[in-house]
Order: structure tokens, then C-alpha cells, then sequence
């Protein structure tokens, strides 16, 4: 199979798109078209599912996506080895994070690994936290700046860059939860909270709810990730309890403020988490060395 086919299918995978991929690999989508259409043949059933809106892999696409991703990686070491000429690193370096992560603690890092290695391509995607070990287990991500987890897979390695600290917000507006929370004692099992779906933060959240005794807490809504939650407590929604970096770095933080409580929240290990096995990939490896060198 021609490699860089491969590449191409890899490429529409990333962009969703396959006008947006012959673009970008200097084609006509009817030439990319063409030769998906030789790798479908060659493999006996189609990859991908298209109509005008969107693109996406089928069950068999899915299943050739690892062998694929595989594949490139080993064909681009392979380069590597043998190209006694090349000085310098390049290639490609997926990273994933969320939208936060990428202003407060990512910046830092690219810097000094783009200065050191410039002719490696950062292809940085950002979302739910929640989903960084995943996207690395899948191999949708190279590496991704996540929460350690409680239990962390003995295939992934994890290397921590700061403690994340927690607190509750609430908004500065007069609403029920403001009311609730005026009380003495404070009925907490009324208070309506805005939590995360998934991730550290969540874990310890629901671990501040058994040490409160609250057994069934006032859930006015679950949300991905953790920006989109400062917004809805600024607004009246509720209260949540959120990593304090997100509050800082949001565009509506002066909407919300502060609850002291007495009862602290346990921070969580930020870091960066690979597989294991690859980290004697070159610029895996160059990038786990330099992060050694910045603590």
C-alpha cells in the first residue's frame, strides 16, 4: 500500500473534510477521491461515510485508522534512520488539551520546544479534559496535557507539571443559589450546582459531596469540559465548583466571586501523559527530555 495514500486518509480523518485535505496536500478533491476510492478497492470496503455536511470513517474505517496511524509513524522512523544527513528533528507532534490549558500552561512549554526543534509541526486540538487519556490511548493525540487520574494505566506515563487548586463560584447577581447560600447552616442539598460530566475535577467534587454529606446534591446541569460552566454561574444558573485556573482565564470572571469554604476541595496533578511505548519515538522523546529540563 502507498504510503502516501495513507497520509492522505490520515489527513481527511483530522480535517473531516475532503475539499479542506486536497487543499491542503496541493490536489483536486476529485484526485483525492480517486485515491481513497484505489485504497477502498484494495481493501474491500469503503472507509468512509460522506454526504454534504460531513464526512465520517465507517466500522472497517475505524478499524484501518490504527493500522494507518501505525504504519506512518513507522515509515517516518524509518526516514529518520536512515537519513544519516538529517540534523535537525521534523516531523509532526499531535498534542491535546483543553481550551484553558492551551493559554495558562501550554505556552511555556511550545516556546522552548519550538526554539529547540523548529522544524517540528505542532497540531494542537483542544477539548474536554476529560477525554485528554483517551485521545492518547487511541492514538487521536501524540500527547495530552491532562489531570492525573486516580489510577493511572500501567501503559501510560505521566509527568506532572503543577497542582490544580479548586474553589466555589457563584454568581455576583441576586438568584436562589445566592439566597440558599445566605443561610446559616447552609442547606446544601438545595443548592443548585453546574458540574463537569467527567475528569478530576468531577472526581473530586463528588468526593467534596460525601465528605458534606450531601447524597443527592441539586444538579441543574452536567457540561463538557470546564469553560462554558463560569458563564452559566455568572448568569444565575447556579454554583460549581471549578479549577481555579478556568475562573481566572475566563472572559466573564468579574461576573462571579468567591465562596469561602470550610470544608477545602482536594487539588489534582496536572501533567503530560503518553504511552509508554512511545516514548523512544524521537519526538516523543525529545519533547518528555525537555520537559525534565524545565523543572
Amino acid at each position: 500500500m502507498n504510503f502516501q495514500n495513507l497520509k492522505l486518509f490520515l489527513d481527511i480523518v483530522q480535517t473531516k473534510s475532503f475539499i479542506r485535505s486536497a487543499e491542503k496536500n496541493y490536489m483536486s478533491a476529485s484526485t483525492l477521491s480517486r485515491q481513497i476510492q484505489r485504497m477502498e478497492d484494495e481493501i474491500g470496503q469503503p472507509l468512509f461515510l460522506r454526504d454534504n455536511r460531513q464526512v465520517c470513517l465507517t466500522d472497517a474505517g475505524q478499524r484501518f485508522l490504527v493500522f494507518a496511524k501505525q504504519s506512518w509513524e513507522n515509515w517516518q522512523q524509518i526516514q529518520r534512520d536512515l537519513s544519516p544527513d538529517q540534523k535537525e528533528l521534523e516531523g509532526e507532534l499531535k498534542l491535546f488539551c483543553s481550551v484553558t490549558a492551551a493559554y495558562s500552561h501550554l505556552p511555556t512549554i511550545l516556546e522552548k520546544f519550538r526554539k529547540r526543534y523548529p522544524k517540528i509541526e505542532i497540531v494542537l486540538s483542544t477539548g474536554d479534559p476529560a477525554k485528554a487519556l483517551h485521545n492518547v490511548q487511541s492514538l487521536q493525540a501524540d500527547i495530552s496535557l491532562t489531570g492525573k487520574p486516580e489510577t493511572l494505566p500501567p501503559n501510560i506515563a505521566f509527568h506532572f507539571i503543577d497542582n490544580i487548586t479548586l474553589s466555589l463560584i457563584v454568581p455576583r447577581i441576586a438568584c436562589s443559589a445566592t439566597q440558599l447560600l445566605q443561610q446559616s447552616p447552609i442547606d446544601w442539598q438545595n443548592v443548585p450546582f453546574i458540574l463537569p460530566v467527567e475528569g478530576p475535577a468531577r472526581k473530586r467534587i463528588d468526593h467534596w459531596f460525601k465528605l458534606q454529606k450531601i447524597k443527592e446534591p441539586k444538579i441543574y446541569a452536567t457540561v463538557e469540559g470546564h469553560e462554558a460552566i463560569v458563564p452559566m454561574v455568572a448568569v444565575g444558573c447556579g454554583v460549581a465548583l471549578l479549577p481555579d485556573v478556568v475562573v481566572q482565564h475566563s472572559p466573564v470572571s468579574n461576573q462571579i466571586s468567591y465562596f469561602n469554604l470550610t470544608l477545602p476541595i482536594q487539588p489534582f496533578e496536572l501533567g503530560i501523559c503518553v504511552q509508554q511505548r512511545r516514548l523512544q519515538e524521537p519526538i516523543i522523546q525529545a519533547f518528555w527530555a525537555l520537559l525534565s529540563d524545565l523543572n
